[in-house]
C-alpha cells in the first residue's frame, strides 16, 4: 500500500463514517456539506448547525496544518510526519468526544481538514486522496489516452487511490455501528503508522 492509496482509504473510511454516526456530516471535503445546507432551505433540520460549523473547522485544520509546515521549513525539518501526527491527534480528540455530536464532528472535520492541507502542501505531485471527482475525471481520460498509445504513468495511482477510498468508505460503513469512539481507531492508526513512513512518497506500507 502507497501513501495515497492509505490516505484515500481514511479518507474515505472517516467521511463515510462520519456521514453515517453524525447524520449526514461530509468531514473530509466541503462539497458535500455546501449541498446539505442548501438542502436545509427547503428541508430544515436539527442539525444544520453541526454543518454549519463544519466549515470554520475544516479550515482551521488546513490553517493548522499551514502554519505547522512553515514553522518545519523554517528549521529545514520534515513536515509530513508531524501533519499526519496531528491529523491523527484531532481524530482521537473526536473519537473521545464521541458522546457529544458537535465536537466530535468539529475535530473530526478539522482533522480532514489537515489532510487536505497537507496534501496541497507537501504531497501535490499525487493524486487528490480526499476528493474522487478529479481523479474518476483523469482516470477516465488517461484510460482513453493510453488506448490510443499514450503513455499514462500515474494510471496506476489514480486507480489505486480510487479503489482504496472505495474500501475506505464500505469499511467506515461497517465500523459506523459501533459509533465514532470505537471507528476513528483503525483511522488514527493509520496515520499513525503513516508517521513512521520514509518519507518517500511511493513507500510501501
Amino acid at each position: 500500500m502507497t501513501r495515497n492509496t492509505a490516505l484515500s482509504f481514511v479518507a474515505g473510511y472517516v467521511d463515510t463514517l462520519g456521514f453515517i454516526a453524525l447524520h449526514g456530516l461530509f468531514t473530509a471535503h466541503v462539497t458535500g456539506n455546501f449541498v446539505l445546507l442548501g438542502r436545509e432551505v427547503v428541508a430544515p433540520g436539527n442539525d444544520v448547525l453541526l454543518k454549519l460549523l463544519a466549515f470554520p473547522a475544516f479550515v482551521a485544520g488546513v490553517v493548522a496544518v499551514r502554519a505547522l509546515v512553515r514553522l518545519r521549513q523554517r528549521t529545514g525539518s520534515d513536515a509530513l510526519r508531524p501533519a499526519h501526527l496531528l491529523q491523527a491527534a484531532l481524530l482521537l480528540a473526536s473519537a473521545a468526544a464521541a458522546r457529544w455530536d458537535m465536537a466530535a464532528g468539529l475535530l473530526c472535520a478539522a482533522g480532514m481538514g489537515a489532510q487536505n492541507g497537507y496534501g496541497k502542501l507537501l504531497l501535490a505531485k499525487l493524486p487528490a486522496s480526499t476528493v474522487m471527482t478529479g481523479n474518476v475525471t483523469q482516470l477516465v481520460i488517461d484510460c482513453l489516452d493510453r488506448v490510443d498509445g499514450a503513455p499514462r504513468p500515474a494510471l496506476a495511482s489514480l486507480a489505486g487511490g480510487i479503489l482504496a477510498f472505495g474500501l475506505g468508505c464500505m469499511a467506515g460503513a461497517l465500523a459506523s455501528q459501533w459509533g465514532m469512539a470505537v471507528g476513528l481507531l483503525p483511522a488514527a492508526v493509520l496515520l499513525l503508522g503513516l508517521a513512521w513512513f520514509s518519507q518517500t512518497d511511493n513507500a510501501a506500507l
